[in-house]
């Protein structure tokens, strides 16, 4: 048999503190400090501690380097079983095909060690979010200063007052007044579906292929509405349709050279369940018309920035592009929309059925139409939205 580091891998000395009464009444500070070290392997995606015999052998071996395992005798047998068994050495034999098979995607994708690592490594499972901020006493911006403390200055400055040059003030125009209503949404009204064109028009505008350059039969370049670094567009919009006429709630995936819809297996448990599960229990978001799963296809864009320091980043960006375009698409539409990376991205890579290491899931957005009241508040500071909502809910004859 012979074995290999795997493709990827960090060593961290995690420290670890609990309160000891031994310790407070010896005159310390009542804390014992400990630290244990853990091995981050993005194509495993959970931390696996080590001891110091296993940190020896993970450092004498490489990862591009296969090696006898009977030249490792100087080691003890049970490191190398127990690393072979945990994915952290790789082996050419049947007995551990998987993890050999999960290091193969790591290196056949072409990631950033570090951008790897950081993707693996914050994905969530089973968050709830909501109870987080409730635990710590910062569900409103006010119990954040008391509990947090004063944030950093809203606007940097530099320089002083007297060296500023001010700027002229334009008029404002019909983009400037459709900028002004952009606001993420937070009540949904679940009871008026969406209509259909309205639905099929947002997915145009946003994800939709506007159209094409083919360099050969295997390599083609679409062009759509938003930028994306190398012009590779590799975020795939899946979706989560719960209120849309002559749509079956459920799940999709939106094919857009075509601008059509793929039906996906339903999920396990009612829909709206699996909604506020997959976005960590914020219920404000739990009713809109129509969620989408902004899915980074990491093999596309690695294909061509390989093992690069900004890839990862510019599939992020891209994520950002294609919400604020959702955004104004929606707002023009009179619709609302949202996006959030609070996400529990690991249940619904299974959802979808994603492989993390070729295609993950980045964020959350959505879009629908706005509720008559805001149950949840919203950031709408200078009334763009809710003032005039609220004129018509108190007179419906306007």
């Amino acid at each position: 048999m012979r074995v290999r580091r795997c493709a990827v891998l960090y060593l961290e000395p995690r420290e670890e503190i609990s309160f000891d009464l031994n310790v407070l009444l010896s005159g310390g500070d009542g804390l014992r400090r400990g630290s244990r070290w853990l091995a981050l392997a993005p194509h495993l995606g959970e931390e696996v501690e080590v001891d110091s015999m296993e940190r020896e052998l993970l450092g004498a071996l490489g990862p591009s380097q296969w090696v006898d395992a009977n030249t490792l005798a100087s080691h003890p047998p049970v490191a190398l079983k127990r690393l072979l068994k945990q994915g952290l050495l790789i082996s050419d034999g049947k007995r551990h095909a998987a993890h050999r098979e999960r290091d193969d995607a790591l290196r056949s994708t072409y990631w950033h060690p570090l951008a790897a690592t950081l993707h693996a490594f914050t994905r969530w499972r089973e968050v709830d979010a909501v109870q987080s901020m409730k635990d710590s006493g910062t569900e409103t911006a006010l119990e954040m200063r008391q509990v947090l403390g004063a944030p950093p200055a809203e606007a940097a400055r530099r320089g002083e007052d007297s060296q500023r040059l001010p700027l002229p003030r334009a008029a404002p125009t019909d983009f400037d007044r459709l900028l002004a209503r952009r606001a993420t949404c937070r009540n949904f009204d679940a009871a008026r579906p969406l209509p259909h064109a309205l639905f099929a028009q947002l997915l145009e505008r946003v994800f939709s292929a506007q159209a094409e350059v083919r360099v050969s039969d295997d390599t083609v370049f679409l062009k759509k509405t938003s930028p994306s670094g190398g012009g590779l567009h590799p975020v795939e919009a899946y979706l989560i349709v719960q209120h849309v006429e002559g749509v079956a709630p459920g799940l999709y995936h939106y094919q857009a050279r075509e601008h059509a819809l793929e039906p996906l297996p339903a999920p396990a448990q009612p829909l709206r369940e699996f909604v506020m599960d997959m976005v960590a229990q914020q219920h404000w978001f739990a009713d809109a018309h129509v969620l989408v799963l902004l899915s980074p296809r990491f093999d596309r864009t690695f294909w061509k920035y390989r093992h690069h320091a900004k890839g990862y980043r510019v599939v992020a960006l891209e994520a950002g592009h294609l919400s604020q375009t959702l955004y104004l698409s929606a707002t023009e539409a009179g619709l609302g929309a949202f996006i959030t990376g609070a996400i529990n991205e690991v249940q619904l890579e299974r959802a979808f059925g994603l492989d993390p290491i070729q295609q993950g899931a980045l964020a959350v957005c959505g879009f629908g139409w706005r509720g008559e009241v805001m149950t949840t508040t919203e950031l709408d500071p200078a009334g763009e939205v809710w003032v005039r909502t609220a004129e018509l809910a108190a007179d419906p004859r306007d």
